[in-house]
């Protein structure tokens, strides 16, 4: 299942033959010749270790640049029960939450990565659409590498640019509403703006046509799974922000 061990495949007639090199920057500028010779020959890993590097680099540099224990130990004092939390208890969970940060942000993307695979999945055929599981992680690897590697690009110069003391880890990449939104602002309505995010829709508009080509699906049915996902995504959210204020 690797990009590097697999066997080369025959290409049907027509099919475009594309290297891994040709996939990861055709996906930027070809997307749909990008998805049809992924359907020949379908592949994620590179992709996804460059999806993985891109984060863990950001999460290096969000760590050099802006005091992330103080970050934390705000919003322990911004919590209802803050009052009732011993300042020890308070320091320890500023530990724990710097620890669980650096480890949890980079073990985010493989778990997303096939999570979302696995949905595509499912989506696709409750569509009518037919799609195995390496298929759908290359769509869902594919379709997340621009708009993540500009989301880091983003998120790289606002860490060198801004000053430290300005920054907001939590809204780096301000490509939404929700993140012009100021503090007091409703967390649900911060939440569903957040959702609104050009970034976000670059890359539903690739998975759009990834699995359209990958999945055989007409236009109206690869947009209704990326659209259901999204919508998914925005209920979590959503009830996130209602339950936890976050």
């Amino acid at each position: 299942m690797s990009d590097m061990i697999a066997p080369p495949t025959a290409s049907a007639p027509g099919e475009p033959e594309m290297s891994t090199g040709e996939t990861l920057t055709g996906i930027f500028f070809e997307p749909s010749r990008t998805f049809d010779a992924l359907r020949t020959r379908p592949r994620f890993l590179v992709a996804g270790i460059i999806l993985l590097v891109a984060v863990i680099i950001v999460t290096a540099l969000l760590y050099m640049r802006v005091d992330m224990g103080q970050f934390i130990r705000d919003r322990i004092e911004q919590s209802p029960n803050a009052a009732q939390i011993s300042e020890q208890q308070k320091e320890t969970q500023v530990k724990f939450g710097k620890i669980l940060g650096m480890v949890l942000i980079p073990v985010s993307v493989p778990v997303t990565i096939a999570g979302g695979s696995a949905l595509y999945l499912l989506l696709v055929l409750a569509f009518g659409g037919s799609i195995n599981y390496k298929k759908a992680l290359s769509v869902w690897t594919y379709s997340s590498l621009p708009q993540h590697l500009l989301g880091a690009l983003i998120a790289i110069l606002v860490l060198f640019l801004k000053s430290p003391d300005s920054i907001q880890p939590e809204r780096l990449v301000a490509t939404n509403p929700g993140a012009l939104m100021g503090e007091g602002t409703s967390k649900v309505l911060v939440a569903v703006l957040s959702q609104i995010d050009l970034l976000k829709f670059y890359g539903l508009f690739l998975a759009a046509i990834g699995l359209r080509r990958i999945a055989k699906l007409s236009s109206g049915q690869a947009w209704g799974v990326v659209l259901t996902l999204w919508i998914l995504g925005l209920l979590l959210a959503v009830a996130s922000a209602a339950l936890f204020g976050r």
